[in-house]
């Protein structure tokens, strides 16, 4: 549920309108609306949305005041609910919790008492640092960041404007570009699992990580710094909770990967590429653009574009399934 603690369709309507979605509506733009709520759970002050044809009969039952729906699916709202006209009312409702994002992080520009920073760093204007955190040499911080409790930022780390980072996080040797948020536990810039097989010598990491702008790290991410160049993340990713990318890994922008994926090194993924939980893709591997990695898949070759995979060795979803079937009947 989220709690958007009486905000008007104005705002809504505004908001949508500021990322170029068209929208339609009765309700006036003093209305108020007091949380978001699904189908079933919705109640007369609330707003929903239908974005599921499975949840079809829930539709007629709601008890919600507005609902995000395309204009199709109007027919089946009860008269209380008034409809808010989208073509996707999912992306309208993701653009929405924004405002309820904003609210939580609003920041109160102050620099805990309790926090160690070096000389040789740089701090810009609106910046939030909470206790205990711990800001090392050549870092610089713009404006409007916000940094978590407990976390350590540097050495050579360059925080660009409105991140938002949680407590408990490590960067190091990185670039993390705007509009980025890095949840708690995240790991990120240190030196990646490089040895020399025979004699175990350790090879020393010299490069750094890039994250790109309005990426999402989850927590307990682990992304190691490159050997000499960078590892980098593209714009407008999301990466799940307790993922390992490796060093030298290169993933385009729009990425989707689930928890418990592992990436080793080396390993360039393309753009729009969308990988299923606890999937594991070996390293020196090309992954083309627009994707799709089933859960728990073991991607050891590379993949070209457009592709769909399933499995272990990871193959063609169509030949994986045929092999389950095929498999059953013998069973």
């Amino acid at each position: 549920m989220i709690t958007l603690k009486k905000i008007k369709y104005l705002d809504i309507k505004n908001i949508l309108k500021q990322n170029s979605i068209d929208v339609n509506s009765d309700l006036p733009d003093d209305e108020t609306l007091l949380s978001v709520k699904t189908l079933i759970n919705s109640t007369q002050n609330d707003l929903t949305f239908f974005s599921n044809l499975k949840y079809l009969d829930d539709l007629t039952n709601i008890k919600a005041k507005a609902c995000l729906i395309e204009k199709k699916y109007i027919r089946y709202l009860p008269k209380h609910c008034k409809p808010i006209i989208v073509d996707n009312p999912y992306l309208a409702l993701a653009i929405i919790s924004n405002i309820f994002r904003n609210k939580l992080t609003k920041k109160n520009s102050i620099i805990s008492k309790n926090t160690s920073i070096s000389s040789t760093s740089k701090i810009y204007n609106n910046v939030q640092i909470n206790p205990y955190t711990s800001i090392d040499d050549n870092t610089q911080i713009y404006e409007n960041v916000s940094i978590g409790a407990n976390t350590y930022i540097g050495p050579d780390v360059i925080i660009e404007k409105n991140v938002i980072i949680h407590d408990n996080v490590s960067i190091t040797n990185s670039i993390i570009m705007e509009n980025c948020e890095i949840k708690s536990g995240a790991r990120i810039g240190g030196s990646g699992f490089g040895f020399e097989e025979k004699s175990k010598q350790k090879i020393y990491h010299s490069g750094n990580v890039i994250i790109k702008k309005n990426t999402c790290i989850g927590s307990n991410t682990t992304i190691d710094r490159a050997v000499f160049d960078s590892t980098i993340i593209g714009e407008y990713s999301n990466i799940d909770n307790l993922v390992q990318i490796a060093h030298n890994v290169i993933i385009g922008d729009y990425a989707i990967i689930a928890a418990q994926v592992g990436i080793a090194g080396s390993t360039n993924i393309g753009k729009n590429v969308k990988i299923g939980g606890q999937a594991g893709i070996a390293g020196h591997l090309s992954i083309g653009n627009n994707v799709t990695i089933a859960a728990k898949s073991g991607v050891t070759k590379n993949i070209l574009d457009n592709k769909i995979v399933a499995g272990f060795p990871a193959k063609d979803i169509s030949l994986w399934k045929k092999e389950i079937i095929k498999n059953s009947i013998k069973e």
